[in-house]
């Protein structure tokens, strides 16, 4: 058993040895070098700022990128080691605090190919992967988007990002066997293929173009029975009668009132419009199923997850309430390395929660110290029944009151 360990822990050390980083940033000194802002949109360019934010453990540990202006673009990139992810992972993980309870605005990161030219990074810009939280009203996703063959295709079904003011930790991790997964605070959260997941290609089978639905061909269940008849009498009953219990009002004055009429009510009587009944159609055929074939645009393709370049991690977003921090940024080809990393900011969130908790503490005791009525009770005094002022008939009664209170 201890050799089973022993070898397990050596096959995780050779990983972690053998995995390549290609891109990190906590944002320390210097961090301003690495990243350019771009000026594609001129006074609506939003503003960064380094903050660790308004709860925190360690300060200089914990600082990040953050927006600083509200209804404003940001657009920001950083140059990484220039690499492909054909035959091995490709891992994408960052932390994002929307300390401004964000109402409205964007919280993800993009992966783009050389070529970027970064004072004008923008929405049109090129990107291989886009991943990360976008918040506005209700809608509450984790963006995952994959360029294939020039076209930008969205995971087709919805991940739920977290919304609450601290720190979560995203996590993308893509696989070489066309698989992925999706991680929030190192807990996975979606995995599946991208062939499935996606709308990369077109359908395997079509339906077969020369051959249409015979024109003689019935595919009604149902049909108006021939033989029905409307019953007769039926569209002479009226909708409404007179009301046979309703009486003139005793006070009612012709001259005055004019001449009472008594009210109309529904008739019980009343069918409605007369419909004829329906029958099995005996024509019927059943579900004409159009016939299926190869679909010829069809062409498998094992490659989808490749990118032959990756080379800029940035930030292009749009807030209407700014206030996010961008930390802990990772790009590599380990999974094993991400978990490892993810260590870093594992105890962010609870430490923050504790941290808001604490203060809300606070805030609630002084609020009630300050409301609190201050009551002086140190003269007051219990009354004497000598000092009452009773007559002697009520002395018996009054004694009474006095032994209650």
């Amino acid at each position: 058993m201890k050799v089973l360990l022993y070898l397990a822990a050596l096959l995780f050390a050779v990983q972690l040895a053998t995995s390549e980083i290609y891109f990190s940033e906590e944002f320390n000194d210097g961090w301003d070098q690495r990243w350019v802002l771009s000026k594609s949109k001129g006074s609506d360019a939003g503003v960064f700022k380094i903050s660790a934010g308004k709860y925190f453990t360690d300060e200089a540990a914990e600082k990040g990128l953050q927006t600083s202006q509200d209804a404003k673009f940001y657009q920001i990139s950083a140059q990484t080691k220039e690499f492909s992810n054909q035959d091995k992972p490709l891992v994408l993980q960052f932390s994002v605090k929307n300390e401004q309870n964000i109402d409205c605005g964007g919280g993800y990161v993009k992966i783009l190919p050389a070529g970027l030219d970064q004072e004008n990074f923008n929405g049109d810009s090129e990107y291989n992967i886009m991943f990360g939280p976008d918040i506005c009203g209700a809608t509450k996703r984790v963006h995952f988007i994959v360029t294939y063959k020039g076209k930008n295709h969205l995971i087709k079904s919805e991940i739920r990002a977290e919304s609450d003011e601290f720190t979560h930790l995203y996590t993308l991790i893509l696989n070489p066997d066309q698989t992925f997964q999706v991680l929030i605070d190192n807990k996975e959260v979606r995995k599946g293929n991208l062939l499935e997941a996606f709308d990369f290609l077109p359908p395997k089978e079509i339906n077969d173009p020369s051959v249409s639905k015979p024109a003689d061909w019935v595919d009604e269940k149902e049909i108006v029975d021939p033989e029905a008849k409307k019953p007769e009498g039926w569209d002479s009953i009226p909708a409404q009668i007179t009301d046979p219990e309703a009486k003139q009002p005793e006070d009612w004055d012709t001259e005055l009132d004019g001449e009472w009429e008594a009210p109309q009510i529904p008739n019980p009587e009343f069918k409605g419009e007369w419909k004829a009944a329906r029958i099995a159609n005996p024509a019927y055929k059943g579900e004409w199923v159009h016939p299926r074939i190869a679909n010829p645009e069809y062409q498998e393709d094992n490659q989808i997850y490749a990118f032959k370049s990756n080379n800029f991690v940035g930030i292009e977003i749009w807030q209407v309430k700014s206030g996010t921090i961008f930390d802990n940024f990772l790009v590599t080809d380990s999974a094993e390395t991400a978990a490892e990393w993810a260590e870093k900011s594992a105890n962010r969130n609870q430490a923050e929660k504790d941290l808001k908790k604490k203060e809300d503490d606070e805030k609630r005791a002084a609020n009630k110290d300050e409301a609190a009525p201050e009551t002086d009770t140190e003269n007051e005094a219990e009354p004497e029944l000598s000092d009452l002022d009773l007559d002697d008939d009520d002395d018996t009664e009054a004694k009474a009151d006095h032994d209650e209170l």
